[in-house]
């Protein structure tokens, strides 16, 4: 090998920041959830005692993550631990409402045993709901790399700066993507491949809203793609599938795609269509 490349990648080593390897934050995550809901757990904790250890570990666990980032003193990450756990009963309250959305919404879930057991939206959102409240600590990466440990497990990508209100269903949910900025109400159910993104933006308007507004009560079918920090799905609405958004859509809309004959009538053209349904 070329001993200049070599001490080049040395070089790189000696003076990289420290930070917590992707598997420990995400042994971090598996852990804690498992302590949140026996049912994804494989341990058993015979004593209340040792169940409330378990949770010490923990914390000490995620202290370290924190400080071992090498960002933070030792008295910011205790700040930042502490006040996390605080948050950990509404975390716990918030995934609940999730699990019971995903499993009255979804006809084939026998129970809500199976949804957490099983079901990969129930992972993915449970990872952003623990990453949204570090992000908001102003923990750095560590939100991210929990959210993209779930990413890859699941296929969900769900940026921790995103807004997600109560009762949110992901129903099957491979390819769906959640942009930094996305701001969603509560009751709101997305199929897979969805998109929440951003339009094109210059590296400058980074802190700026770049992803859509979906109000409460919102169902997006499979392979919609919604673009724009300017654009609304107003609340009641349905979005069919594999549309293409880009412009604010009323409340109580639906909106769908269909084929109709082109002038020439050698083919077929997609017709945008939006109708109001009954409130």
């Amino acid at each position: 090998m070329d001993p200049s490349f070599l001490k080049e990648l040395y070089i790189r080593h000696k003076e990289a920041p420290p930070c917590p390897s992707p598997q420990v934050v995400s042994q971090f995550y598996t852990d804690l959830l498992g302590a949140l809901f026996p049912n994804f757990s494989d341990q058993e904790y015979k004593t209340l005692q040792a169940f409330e250890h378990h949770l010490n570990k923990l914390k000490i666990d995620l202290n370290e993550l924190v400080f071992t980032h090498g960002m933070y003193s030792r008295d910011d990450a205790d700040q930042a631990t502490e006040s996390f756990f605080k948050e950990l009963p509404e975390i716990y309250r918030l995934i609940n409402t999730d699990v019971t959305a995903m499993y009255q919404g979804d006809p084939a879930a026998k129970s809500p045993v199976e949804v957490v057991r099983s079901y990969p939206g129930f992972y993915a959102i449970a990872a952003y709901r623990v990453a949204h409240v570090l992000h908001h600590l102003n923990v750095k990466i560590i939100p991210r790399m929990i959210t993209e440990h779930a990413h890859s497990q699941t296929g969900i990508d769900i940026h921790p700066g995103a807004t997600i209100g109560e009762n949110f269903c992901i129903d099957h949910g491979t390819g769906i993507v959640i942009g930094e900025t996305t701001l969603i109400g509560n009751n709101v159910k997305i199929y897979q491949g969805v998109t929440l993104g951003a339009l094109s933006v210059a590296k400058e308007d980074a802190s700026k809203k770049r992803h859509p507004t979906i109000e409460d009560h919102v169902v997006i079918y499979s392979g919609s793609t919604i673009l724009g920090g300017k654009t609304i799905i107003g609340h009641h609405s349905v979005i069919g599938g594999n549309v293409w958004l880009t412009k604010t859509v009323k409340p109580y809309s639906k909106v769908y795609y269909t084929a109709q004959m082109s002038n020439t009538d050698t083919g077929k053209n997609d017709l945008l269509v939006y109708k109001p349904h009954s409130r």
